[in-house]
């Protein structure tokens, strides 16, 4: 029982001890809007405890992280970033110096692996009757190959840069996804685990809401990705290193472009499973997600109406980045075109590689919409927006000012 678990931990307090397999158990079985208020005062008294606990500091900020991820109901601070559980994930932040970029890929590299495999593994349980977790409308094995299927798609590129792609033999895809499940969890540490296994508290029973986590947490990635290597961008552009700055503009390209099947993965979802639980998560709407926000932040200034909209004012730091002035890659490649430090060639290739991206993202955005409305149909949506005619009314928004304009293709989700 995890009072028990929670009150002997509590007279030992150790942040590497702490239980959480039984806390994360508790919230599996009745979902995170259900707790028992037994449990989450429990929860509340250890984090009030917290501040005078001795121990290796990676542990008692492992479990500070956890604690903000499972209290933000209770506490009224239940938002996208505590849904998806960004904390406890440990992304590169927006603030890591610009010369940490070249890191960035293989870091995000591993977690999408892991997001996506431990997606596939909890799939492969569920189909061999080895879970019970989250067991409202489980899906049948058709559903589940198409899964793998788009899951692989997601994940292999990511797997030949880690070297593990070698390991995927099989030709099936429910077999391939047993291999990649297999590779990737060999080749986790232990905090790696341990992140991956706290980062997914459902607010219900639906068994997909559980791949609807892990989707967003992979695209909450990419779009960490796509600001480190923007900013990269910026920075030698500014340096008038062209070069250098096409390097970065087309790796935010391809990062986008390979995340594409997570959005076929997540066409999967049972529309009625997604209705369901979303019925719990208002409050929580991508239109929190700072990570996009910086993404469009970075790629030029927003236009006035758009950056005092609500989608901006949702992510406040954001917010305060535009009001205090913010580098853009559109302002740029503008200043260092006219100021004559370019040549013709060199111009022209880094805008080749803006108009690349600018229809990358702007495919993304039209696929966003086009899944949503297939899932939503009319109904608004959870962050106070309207909904779908909110996405409808963004997804045309120019990326870039000073660069050719870019078609709207979305992708394949089926």
């Amino acid at each position: 029982m995890f009072t028990a678990e929670l009150a002997s931990w509590a007279r030992e307090p150790d942040p590497g001890r702490f239980p959480y397999d039984a806390v994360v158990r508790e919230y599996h079985r009745v979902g995170k809007h259900f707790v028992p208020a037994e449990l989450l005062q429990e929860l509340t008294r250890v984090r009030d405890m917290l501040p005078a606990v001795h121990g290796p500091w990676p542990e008692i900020r492992a479990l500070a992280s956890f604690l903000d991820t499972a209290l933000d109901k209770p506490d009224g601070r239940y938002d996208y970033p505590t849904y998806l559980a960004l904390p406890v994930l440990e992304l590169p932040s927006a603030d890591d110096p610009v010369s940490t970029a070249p890191f960035a890929r293989p870091r995000c590299d591993r977690l999408i692996a892991q997001l996506v495999a431990d997606a596939l593994d909890f799939e492969l349980a569920a189909l061999d009757g080895l879970s019970v977790r989250l067991p409202e409308m489980r899906p049948g094995e058709d559903l589940v190959v198409k899964r793998c299927k788009h899951g692989l798609r997601a994940v292999l590129p990511a797997l030949g840069r880690m070297a593990l792609d070698r390991g995927v033999t099989a030709t099936g895809h429910i077999d391939r996804a047993r291999q990649v499940r297999t590779l990737v969890r060999a080749d986790m540490s232990v905090a790696e685990r341990r992140a991956v296994q706290l980062s997914v508290l459902p607010v219900y029973v639906s068994h997909d809401e559980y791949l609807f986590l892990r989707v967003l947490q992979s695209f909450e990635t990419t779009f960490v990705l796509l600001a480190m290597d923007l900013r990269a961008a910026i920075e030698a552009l500014a340096g008038r290193r062209a070069e250098e700055a096409v390097h970065f503009i087309r790796g935010a390209e391809e990062a986008l472009r390979e995340s594409a099947p997570l959005f076929s993965m997540l066409a999967t979802m049972q529309i009625g499973s997604f209705r369901t639980f979303r019925e719990f998560t208002e409050g929580a709407s991508a239109i929190q997600s700072r990570g996009y926000k910086l993404v469009e932040a970075l790629c030029r200034t927003p236009d006035k109406e758009r950056a005092e909209s609500p989608a901006f004012h949702s992510v406040p730091e954001i917010h305060a980045r535009l009001a205090g002035g913010h580098s853009n890659l559109d302002d740029t490649y503008r200043e260092a075109r006219e100021s004559g430090a370019l040549d013709a060639e060199a111009a022209a290739a880094v805008e080749s590689a803006m108009t690349g991206f600018a229809q990358a993202l702007q495919r993304w955005r039209g696929t966003h919409y086009r899944l949503a409305v297939r899932m939503l149909g009319e109904a608004t949506g959870t962050g106070y927006t309207e909904g779908t005619p909110y996405l409808d009314s963004v997804r045309d928004i120019p990326v870039f000012h000073h660069a050719a304009p870019a078609a709207d293709r979305t992708v394949r989700t089926r």
